[in-house]
């Protein structure tokens, strides 16, 4: 079911890339932290980036290892997930979806809302302003 609300600043969502994208842009679901706040003058968007559990080929300085705390559910349960700064994307609710964590004890899905801390998100946005070419801006995070 895809999201209604904007998700919470440094909320981790699955992100469906599979339709309207091609090679070289990413193409299946994965993992993405939203890195914009709700924005009233366009409804309905959010900007993502891409995290993974493989390293990339090569490792550039836009790309930077992290620990989630909670770890992700399979299969992205690893202990460090990659930081893609050169994987945004501003897209629609419909392509994203909370990660599911499982089933409570009714039976009811259970999901992953709680965002990353503002220390997290810093960092985050910094390896996005290196990928962007803007490092210069890094002092003002």
């Amino acid at each position: 079911m895809a999201i209604r609300e904007h998700p919470a600043l440094g909320a981790v969502v699955m992100c469906d890339f599979n339709v309207g994208f091609k090679v070289p842009e990413m193409v299946k679901r994965r993992p993405c932290v939203v890195i914009s706040p709700k924005i009233a003058a366009r409804p309905g968007l959010c900007t993502v980036v891409a995290l993974s559990t493989d390293a990339p080929d090569p490792v550039m300085p836009y790309h930077k290892q992290i620990n989630l705390r909670p770890q992700l559910p399979e299969p992205w349960d690893s202990d460090g997930v990659w930081v893609k700064g050169d994987r945004v994307n501003t897209v629609a609710f419909h392509r994203l979806d909370f990660i599911r964590t499982g089933k409570s004890a009714t039976g009811n899905r259970t999901y992953l809302y709680t965002p990353l801390d503002g220390e997290t998100i810093k960092i985050i946005r910094g390896y996005v302003l290196k990928a962007m070419g803007l490092s210069v801006l890094l002092r003002h995070l």
